[in-house]
């Protein structure tokens, strides 16, 4: 999250609490190499865009999860002393090679930089998702703000607003 400079929280936008280290994932990747990029990120997930840089979706652990209920071969099961779920040992390396934009979610839920902050609880709350993409003009992604953007900004809001 952005540091908010000291703004009432109603007034806060989509430009002062998003994300501007954009991990991207282009829609011809491999599941395992957009795996491995969320990994390395340490993101749960992130714009889906095409060839022009267009936000065309969002892949995120919940796809992955998704996968893996329907792929349970794939699935490598801990032993009892291990505290993780199924999608968290799903093995990267046996991912079928299909492309990102077939298993990502399309149409992916977006905003302008000028979207406060009670429109962007409410979007994500309706949607049932945990990020919404900041994108230009072009619908290029600009940015994240994700549910605990929002949280943190409540979190250190001034009572006295």
């Amino acid at each position: 999250m952005t540091t908010v400079a000291l703004k009432p929280f109603v007034t806060l936008t989509a430009a002062d609490l998003m994300s501007r280290d954009v991990v991207t994932i282009p829609q011809h990747f491999s599941l395992q190499k957009a795996a491995h990029l969320l990994s390395n990120a340490n993101v749960s997930g992130a714009p889906v865009i095409d060839a022009r840089g267009v936000c065309v979706g969002v892949i995120s652990a919940t796809d992955f999860i998704h996968l893996a209920d329907v792929e349970r071969p794939m699935v490598e099961h801990c032993d009892k002393e291990c505290f993780c779920s199924e999608w968290q040992v799903l093995d990267v390396e046996n991912l079928p090679a299909d492309e990102v934009c077939s298993f990502m979610t399309p149409d992916p839920v977006t905003v302008g930089p000028t979207t406060g902050i009670t429109e962007l609880a409410r979007m994500m709350l309706d949607a049932h998702i945990h990020r919404v993409i900041v994108v230009d003009a072009m619908r290029r992604p600009i940015g994240v703000v994700s549910s605990t953007d929002i949280l943190a900004a409540v979190a250190y809001a001034d009572p006295i607003q």
